[in-house]
Formats: structure tokens, C-alpha cells, sequence
């Protein structure tokens, strides 16, 4: 029988065949487990409303950066990709000369699995084939069946967990967690970049509104303070299970209270250098840690990209548009004033991510095989292909074990990609343990137990659920 790429039982495991039978077998023991998804960027609104899809375009291409940044790559100006500059089909026809570019990247697996396992379209991409593909996938989006709601159902998603801003009123997740037709966890996660970022366009606007809305009264940084921790507890109250913060850098720092406050109304002033901006992001991450050791969310680090590299494209098209670059990323100083106070806190889960590969072994391992806090966040953003997870298990296994990483992040805005990327990441698990067993490094039985571990067991440890 022969198989497409995309629905090939063989597809990422071990080309060695005595490896691949161990690592089907593994495989089999994991793949009809729920989706367990803690950490992403689907809307609790589209869900909790159960918004029809839009059309092929809108839905896969046009708001993607890693498939608009290749296709800009090319030399397609990045209009040519957006809507209300080009028709969809018109954007759908230059994905479609573009795809061959694809080959080898991970948007290309994620898309590839996508046409053929979601969307029902069995040919290959292609410019002559464009507009058939259109047509196709456009009718299948307005099937009834094909809402989020029902594909929530059929991809087996248990719990996911969406990112939300500090002062949204997460009207949606209430709504989703009273309904009792709808069977799953949408959680929301407390999102403070743009109220901590001194550097962010609007933060004095936001800081502004935060301490009016959520202070009970207070003023100055002690509102600010006391607005941010009562926000903290308003997203526990509705489910929240983690926090979250992309920073440049993992900088820590604990300032005295009149430091602080110094710094703080310097900020307000419009006073602050690019120094004092880093020196109070830094104590606001040591800050941000302190409430998590009371308040209990998890708290998730993901330092290292230079954000809007090209300054004409962000001007012209805003941000997350494809050219945020990873920078080195440094975690063994930069964080060790947060360790020194809430590293062995009890119940404090810290759970670190790079776009750093160097620090994988070098710095994260090491760190997560001491601190009872630390996990090691899993591969994600531009480490989330194939190779780069196997290289991520080969880097922290051979010291830190497999119990100190946080299980699968799929990190993505993309609904519909979510089933191809925990497969994915479960037959990488497969290839990776199957490779330990037939080495004779660990047990076969053994190897069955840690695969449930690392796909299931983990993510609920190391997120509380």
C-alpha cells in the first residue's frame, strides 16, 4: 500500500528498521493521548463564539509569519500576502508558486499534514493546482462540522491554554467554562510584557489604566504593584494555571522599594534611558517570580529575539511579521538574583525557553538538574522542527533526565496545525527512545513508561493541572 508523505505511519521516525520497530511501537502507546496544550495563541473568543474559519488565505497564509517571511523571502513584497491588498485567491496563488520553497522547513510539515489529515486535500501543492486547492479547502470550511468547537472535539484536545492581556475580562473563558455542552479547558494566561516593558508604545497608557481599574485605590509603584498582583489573582480565579513573559533578556534584579519607585515615575516622566528600561524589567521579572511563589502560577521565561529587525516593514505592517531574529541568550548570571531567593521555593514552577541552542546544554540542563523550580522549556518559535527537538533531547537528557522539561509547547496562533504538531513531537519522542533502547541505555519497558511521561505526565506535572 502506498502512502503520501503526509499520512506515511513512517514519517519522522528512524530510517535504521530495527530502531523504527522499536520506535512504532512506542509510538502506538501515545498517539490517541489527549492534546494537553499549555502554552499558545488561539483566541478563547473564537472558540467560545464557534466563529466559522475564514477562507484558505486568511486562515493559513496571511497570518502565519513563518510561511509569509520565506514566501517575502523570495522577493514577494509582504502586501502582495496581507488582506485588503490582494483577494485571497490571489494571496492562495502566490503560497502555491512559493510551496516548493517549503521543503524541508517545518511550516512545510505542519501544512503538508494539514491539507491531507484536516482539510481533506490529497494532491500535491503547486501553481498550476491553486485554484482546485482553493476551491477544495474553501469547502470544506464551510462544512458545519468544520467549526472550532468540533475540531476542538476531533483533534482530542484536552486543555489549552490561550495568552491573554492583563485587564481582559476573559468573558469568554467563563463562558466556555459554564457551558456544559462544550467538553475541554480553554485557560487564560496572565500576559504582562506590554505593563512591564518600559520600552512598549503604550506602556504609560497601560500602566495608567491598570493602576485606575485594578489598585483598590493605590497609587504610585505601590499601585502599580498592588494592580498587577490583584490582576494575578482575578486570572487564577478563572482558571489560569501560568504566567508569561518574552523579554529580551532573562536579566533579574531585586530593587529596594525606593529604587523602584524612582525608577518607576521616571518611566511615567518619560525620563527613562535604555539602562533604567533594563534595570526595571530585570527587577519586575524577580518581581513577577515573588507573586508566583504566593499567588502559585507557573511562571514561563522566553528571552532572546530582537524583535521587528526591519524597521520599514514594522512600520508598514506592525509587528509578529516575520523578521524577529534570535540573539544569544545568556541564563546562568542573568537569572541567578531570581534562583537565590525562589529557586527552592516550595510549589514555584519556573519553566525557562531559548532560541539559543548553546544554552540547551550549556546553561538550562544544568540549571533544571539542580533547582527543584526549574524546568526546561521544550523546543518552540524557530526550534520547533524536527531535528532541532531531537537535538534538544540529546542536549539536556544526558544531564538533567527526562522528568525537568515541561512536555510538548506548541506555542501557535494556528488552530488548525495543533494535532500535526503534537503528532510530530510524539513520534520525535518515539525516534528519540527508541534510539536508547536498541543502544541498550534503557529498557524497553522503561521506554514505554517515559513516553507517556514526557507526552502526558509532564505538561500536567510541570503546568499544575
Amino acid at each position: 500500500m502506498s502512502h503520501s508523505l503526509a499520512t506515511h505511519p513512517d514519517r519522522l521516525l528512524p530510517a535504521d528498521p530495527g530502531t523504527r520497530s522499536i520506535a512504532r511501537s512506542l509510538l502506538e502507546r501515545v498517539q490517541d493521548l489527549p492534546i494537553i496544550s499549555p502554552h499558545g495563541h488561539v483566541d478563547a473568543a473564537v472558540i467560545e463564539q464557534n466563529t466559522p474559519f475564514p477562507d484558505p488565505a486568511a486562515l493559513l497564509v496571511s497570518p502565519d509569519h513563518y510561511v509569509t517571511r520565506l514566501i517575502h523571502a523570495s522577493g514577494v513584497p509582504l502586501d502582495q500576502l496581507q488582506p485588503g491588498n490582494a483577494a485571497p485567491r490571489e494571496i492562495w496563488r502566490q503560497f502555491c508558486a512559493a510551496w516548493p520553497l517549503f521543503d524541508g522547513t517545518a511550516s512545510g510539515y505542519w501544512l503538508r499534514t494539514q491539507f491531507e489529515s484536516v482539510f481533506g486535500w490529497q494532491g500535491e501543492l503547486s501553481a498550476e493546482a491553486a485554484d482546485a486547492s482553493f476551491d477544495a479547502i474553501s469547502t470544506k470550511l464551510a462544512e458545519p462540522g468544520f467549526r472550532p468547537r468540533e475540531l476542538f472535539k476531533d483533534f482530542n484536545i484536552e486543555v489549552l491554554a490561550t495568552t491573554d492581556d492583563p485587564l481582559d475580562n476573559l468573558e469568554s473563558h467563563r463562558a466556555l467554562a459554564e457551558d456544559p455542552s462544550f467538553h475541554g479547558r480553554v485557560l487564560p494566561t496572565f500576559r504582562p510584557d506590554a505593563y512591564i516593558n518600559i520600552a512598549h508604545p503604550s506602556w504609560t497608557t497601560n500602566v495608567e489604566r491598570l493602576i485606575s481599574e485594578a489598585s483598590d485605590g493605590g497609587t504610585g509603584y505601590r499601585g502599580y504593584i498592588s494592580a498587577l498582583e490583584n490582576r494575578r489573582r482575578y486570572f487564577v480565579d478563572h482558571g489560569a494555571v501560568s504566567a508569561d513573559h518574552g523579554v529580551k533578556t532573562p536579566a533579574t534584579l531585586k530593587l529596594d522599594q525606593a529604587d523602584a519607585e524612582a525608577l518607576f515615575q521616571k518611566a511615567r516622566s518619560g525620563e527613562a534611558t535604555a539602562q533604567d528600561r533594563n534595570v526595571f524589567e530585570a527587577h519586575m521579572m524577580y518581581q513577577m517570580a515573588r507573586m508566583s511563589v504566593e499567588d502559585g502560577l507557573v511562571m514561563t521565561i522566553h528571552p532572546g529575539s530582537f524583535r521587528n529587525h526591519h524597521q520599514p516593514t514594522f512600520e508598514a505592517f506592525g509587528a509578529d511579521t516575520g523578521h524577529d531574529i534570535p540573539v544569544a541568550t545568556n541564563y546562568t548570571e542573568a537569572i541567578r538574583p531570581l534562583l537565590q531567593d525562589f529557586g527552592t521555593a516550595k510549589d514555584f514552577h519556573l519553566v525557562l525557553f531559548t532560541l539559543d541552542e548553546t544554552v540547551f546544554s550549556r546553561e538550562l540542563a544544568p540549571l533544571a538538574g539542580f533547582y527543584p523550580s526549574v524546568y526546561i522549556g521544550a523546543p518552540w518559535w524557530f526550534l520547533d522542527a524536527p531535528d532541532a527537538m531531537l537535538r534538544f533531547r540529546s542536549a539536556v537528557t544526558e544531564t538533567a533526565g527526562f522528568s525537568r522539561s515541561s512536555g510538548f509547547i506548541d506555542d501557535t496562533r494556528a488552530f488548525c496545525s495543533i494535532p500535526a504538531r503534537h503528532d510530530a513531537s510524539r513520534r520525535i519522542e518515539a525516534s528519540f527512545l527508541a534510539r536508547l533502547v536498541a543502544e541498550h541505555r534503557i529498557s524497553d519497558d522503561r521506554a514505554h513508561e517515559l513516553i507517556v511521561d514526557v507526552v502526558d505526565s509532564s505538561p500536567r506535572r510541570v503546568f499544575k493541572l
